[in-house]
């Protein structure tokens, strides 16, 4: 999301940050009361096309969103009608606003409750879980199958051992994937909790684990690369022969020794 629509989101998030704060471990209702919405939004290409639409008065726009949260609570009608009421350069944009702020509401309950980071480390593991398991991925990613049905799979994996955020997360990522596979969906919200703390995640792959002072170093050098702290989520992969795979978001630096005789053999085969 870039321009107009970015600093309508950037204006929303300052806005609702206070409300989910008054919220407290409550603010989880409001994230599932936005979700709706969000449905609502995709079930309806007319529906999203309406309220995105620039030369339609916020009135009338806010009025129809009041009606379809007839049953919401204040605090999310008034949010939505906010996020109508902004300019955004595609109308798909407006349902991934609601969605994102959705997203920070579970977030923002389970911060209230003290368990922000066990979300944030079983979200992690739950995506490690999944890296050999072609299938499963497939399955949750599968629009053939109803979404519940996906959904009651997510349920089994996680057989009721996790935060209740975590398992609203994980539940709405397999039943409403929205264009996302499963595992970029659980990327996103590692996202969304870095942000939450003013930070990056850097997934760092490695044969044996980190020692202390390596981990201090390297996060101070990716804390000046990056401008902001980075927390390290560690993985350990014996396949790799020497050296670090960093990945922070999208970006990936790989200076294993795999990599560099992969690199090797580009540079003759060109």
């Amino acid at each position: 999301m870039r321009g107009t629509s970015r600093a309508s989101l950037d204006a929303a998030e300052g806005r609702f940050e206070p409300v989910l704060g008054a919220a407290g471990a409550k603010a989880s209702v409001l994230g599932e009361q936005l979700f709706a919405l969000v449905d609502a939004l995709d079930h309806s290409g007319s529906l999203r096309r309406t309220l995105a639409d620039p030369s339609i008065p916020a009135a009338p726009k806010g009025a129809l969103v009041a009606q379809l949260l007839k049953d919401a609570e204040p605090a999310v009608v008034e949010a939505a009608q906010g996020l109508v009421a902004s300019r955004w350069s595609e109308d798909r944009d407006l349902a991934d606003a609601v969605e994102h702020l959705a997203f920070h509401a579970l977030l923002a309950s389970a911060n209230a409750r003290g368990e922000l980071d066990r979300v944030e480390d079983e979200l992690f593991r739950l995506t490690r879980a999944l890296v050999g398991q072609r299938e499963v991925r497939q399955t949750l990613f599968d629009d053939k199958i109803p979404g519940d049905a996906r959904a009651r799979l997510v349920d089994q994996i996680l057989a009721d051992r996790t935060d209740p955020a975590t398992a609203a997360i994980a539940r709405r990522a397999a039943s409403a994937p929205r264009g996302r596979r499963y595992v970029a969906t659980l990327g996103h919200i590692a996202d969304l909790i870095a942000e939450r703390r003013s930070r990056q995640v850097a997934t760092v792959t490695s044969a044996a684990p980190l020692t202390t002072a390596q981990r201090d170093r390297l996060s101070s050098i990716l804390e000046r690369a990056y401008g902001r702290a980075v927390q390290i989520n560690e993985v350990n992969d014996s396949q790799v022969l020497g050296g670090l795979r960093i990945q922070v978001g999208p970006n990936v630096v790989d200076s294993t020794v795999l990599a560099r005789l992969a690199d090797a053999r580009r540079r003759v085969a060109s």
